[in-house]
C-alpha cells in the first residue's frame, strides 16, 4: 500500500512511519524541506516538496496530520495566523490536488483535536456532542474538519481523528511535564481539577492504522 502523509515528521507521524515501514508499506511525506524526512522518518520514506511530484503515482491512503505545534508558544495574532494556515490552507491545497487526480485514494484520515469541543470541564463528550464553548482552538478544529470533509464529494472516505494529549517517551507533552518533576518542582497546577483527555502513542498509532 502507498500511503501519503502530511505532518509525518511530528511525534505521531514518525511513529506511523516506523509502524508502516515494518509492515512493508510504501510511504511518501509531503514537506517543505523534504531532506529532513530521511533524518526524522527514515531513508525509506520519500520526501516530496510538491504534491505534483506524485501526479502519476497511485496513492491508496492519505493521512493529513500537518500543523504547527499549538501549545509551545503564546497565541499572538501572528501565531494564530500560522496555526490556521498550517492546517486549513494546507488541507485546502491537499483537497484541490485530490480533486485534480484521476486516481484517488480510498481514504483520507485527517487530524483534529479535542479542542473542537471547547472547555467541557469534566462532562463526558462523544462524537454526537456539539461544541461546548467556541474559542480559537475550537474554531480552528471546526474549520480544519470542514475543509477535510470536502473530500467526501470526491468519493473519498473521510475519517476525522480528534486527538487529545499524546503521551510518549519519545517527546511531546510528557517530556514537558517531566522537567519540573526532575527539578523537584512538580505538583498540581491550580486546584488540580483541570480536564486532560490523553492517549498513549501506541494506542494512537493502532487506531490510525485500524482506520486506514
Amino acid at each position: 500500500m502507498h500511503i501519503l502523509l502530511t505532518g509525518g515528521t511530528g511525534l505521531i507521524g514518525r511513529q506511523l512511519c516506523h509502524h508502516w515501514l515494518a509492515q512493508g508499506h510504501r510511504l511518501s511525506e509531503r514537506r517543505n524541506h523534504p531532506e529532513l524526512v530521511h533524518q526524522l522518518c527514515g531513508s525509506e520514506v520519500r520526501g516530496v516538496a510538491n504534491l505534483q511530484e506524485l501526479e502519476h503515482e497511485s496513492i491508496d491512503a492519505v493521512v493529513n496530520l500537518a500543523g504547527a505545534p499549538i501549545a509551545d508558544r503564546p497565541w499572538t495574532h501572528k501565531r494564530k495566523a500560522l496555526l490556521w494556515s498550517s492546517r486549513i490552507t494546507l488541507t485546502e491545497t491537499l483537497i484541490a490536488w485530490l480533486q485534480d487526480r484521476e486516481q484517488k485514494p480510498s481514504v483520507l484520515i485527517s487530524g483534529s483535536a479535542v479542542g473542537w469541543y471547547g472547555d467541557g470541564g469534566e462532562r463526558e463528550l462523544t462524537e454526537e456532542s456539539p461544541p461546548v464553548s467556541e474559542d480559537f482552538a475550537s474554531h480552528l478544529c471546526i474549520a480544519w474538519e470542514e475543509t477535510a470533509q470536502r473530500a467526501q464529494a470526491l468519493g473519498i472516505r473521510v475519517v476525522l481523528v480528534r486527538t487529545g494529549l499524546v503521551l510518549a517517551a519519545q517527546g511531546g507533552f510528557l517530556s514537558r511535564l517531566l522537567l519540573p518533576f526532575k527539578l523537584g518542582l512538580g505538583g498540581p497546577i491550580g486546584n488540580g481539577r483541570q480536564w486532560m483527555p490523553w492517549i498513549h502513542i501506541k494506542d494512537q498509532i493502532a487506531l490510525i492504522d485500524f482506520l486506514v
